[in-house]
């Protein structure tokens, strides 16, 4: 299956039935009085975050959805049925986003949350409502209301707690595989990473967190270079990132080029992102001559300037992954648990990722402009055959949880 990660579709709320006209017409009974009743409500269409679907590739195919409408009333005070509501499901992490007003309508993050997109039509009301002392019989009923439509534009953020980023071949998806269940491809050639990967890494019983891989990044990517304008947001729900590293790098970027150049782009991107926890790993120690590795490691570090956490590590050899396994575990509980605490800091993180999000939404939207400028301009450029909702590559498979 491919994997999807945003989708546009239109929604439409059932119409509310319409109230009846009736009079109670029984033999011996004369001048029964009205008997109208009333329409039903339109049916609703809710949007339901579903844990057995990981990506939005349905809503390619099919676009249009429309809910049921009320029937209308009935004599003898009967009351039409009442439009189904049309459920929806996609998958956890999804935004809806109003096309036409760019509102946000919700963030689905939570397993069965349900969202109302479109609000059904009200029904109308039957004559019997207006019966009076003074109105013996009414003639007057009322039309059901029109359900909502929407253009809505979905898009997928996958959740995770820790992400990983780093340039192309920095070892990122062998990180992955080596501390989870978790099994990308990988293979000694760039971007052999094309979909995001998550991992459920146990660190000990009921211990555990989940961590996301996404494509290499290059110089650029900000603008559309390589895969990174699709993938970056991904990282904007993550609360760490661990910047993997390539010590003995293949080609002639340098290990110290390589973290600024992507944390470059990632404040290009989105600044505040820029500004959330960052780790260093350094990956591939096995590559260099074991005498040298330390001292490597302490110039890289000493040339940066670096202030936070460093990992030395060999992900294929799983050498120094306990630690930083162990690191990040405690760190997010001690995240957690400072925020279950404290009201305002749980706010404050709140308002940082809704922050992240709409500097990540910003920054795609002035991609996708400049893009389509060049492209009536007939100006061709690196990433403009790149198209963000047409994946076409039959290889590329869902995000799964991999435990």
């Amino acid at each position: 299956m491919k994997f999807v990660d945003e989708a546009t579709i239109d929604v439409q709320a059932g119409k509310g039935g319409n109230g009846c006209l009736s009079f109670r017409r029984e033999k011996y009974i004369p001048k029964g009085g009205p008997d109208g009743g009333d329409g039903g409500d339109g049916g609703s269409v809710v949007l339901v975050a579903g844990e057995s679907i990981n990506t939005l590739i349905d809503y390619r195919y099919q676009r249009h959805y429309r809910a049921e409408s009320g029937e209308q009333g009935r004599g003898r005070e009967c009351t039409g049925a009442k439009g189904e509501n049309l459920y929806l499901q996609v998958p956890v992490g999804t935004t809806v986003f109003d096309i036409d007003t760019e509102e946000v309508l919700g963030d689905l993050t939570e397993a069965n949350q349900e969202l109302i997109v479109a609000q059904g039509g009200f029904h109308g009301l039957g004559n019997t409502r207006y019966k009076s002392s003074t109105n013996r019989s009414p003639r007057q009923t009322s039309k059901g209301s029109e359900g909502e439509g929407r253009n809505l534009r979905l898009e997928l953020k996958v959740l995770a707690d820790v992400g990983l980023l780093g340039m192309p071949n920095a070892g990122k998806s062998t990180l992955i595989r080596s501390i989870s269940a978790a099994k990308p491809k990988v293979a000694n050639y760039p971007f052999t990473t094309l979909v995001p990967n998550l991992g459920v890494v146990r660190v000990q019983e009921h211990k555990s967190f989940v961590v996301a891989d996404i494509p290499g990044l290059i110089e650029g990517a900000a603008e559309g270079a390589g895969l990174g304008v699709r993938f970056l947001k991904h990282l904007v729900r993550t609360r760490l990132l661990l910047h993997v590293v390539d010590m003995a790098p293949y080609d002639d970027v340098t290990p110290e080029h390589a973290v600024r150049a992507i944390a470059a782009e990632i404040e290009k991107f989105s600044p505040t992102l820029a500004s959330r926890d960052r780790w260093l790993v350094l990956n591939k120690l096995d590559l260099l001559p074991e005498d040298q590795q330390q001292e490597v490691c302490r110039q890289l570090v000493e040339v940066l300037d670096w202030k936070g956490p460093v990992y030395n590590i060999s992900a294929i050899k799983s050498e120094g992954l306990k630690p930083l396994c162990h690191d990040v575990m405690t760190w997010i509980d001690e995240k957690n648990d400072a925020e279950a605490e404290d009201e305002a800091l749980a706010e404050a993180e709140l308002a940082l990722k809704m922050q992240m999000q709409t500097e990540a939404r910003d920054n795609i939207e002035a991609f996708k402009l400049a893009r389509r400028m060049r492209q009536e301009a007939g100006v061709v450029q690196e990433g403009d055959d790149f198209d963000d909702f047409d994946d076409d590559d039959d290889d590329l498979a869902e995000v799964v949880y991999a435990e």
